[in-house]
């Protein structure tokens, strides 16, 4: 049996039936530390020095994040190349 419900209400809505904080102060302030962070760097080596600082667990944190995107991606890769020979 399959059931399906749908629930039209706004984000600040569903928030408050979960029973989530807001969390929209917290989320300016930090919007607009990186904003100011950002107007900062004028390279990609700054930007990148930048990200190594802000990334949980410093320069291990953002390798790790780097190999799962780039991990994502070759996967993404592969099943559209696998698609494509499937189809011929």
């Amino acid at each position: 049996m399959k059931v399906n419900i749908e629930i039209d209400c706004t984000p600040e809505e569903a928030r408050s039936f979960m029973g989530l904080p807001d969390v929209s102060k917290a989320n300016s302030v930090y919007v607009d530390n990186m904003a100011k962070a950002m107007k900062s760097v004028s390279s990609p080596d700054q930007l990148q020095e930048l990200a190594k600082n802000m990334a949980p667990m410093g320069q291990v944190g953002l390798k790790l994040f780097q190999n799962f995107v780039e991990g994502s991606l070759a996967a993404g890769g592969m099943s559209k190349a696998s698609s494509k020979k499937d189809d011929d």
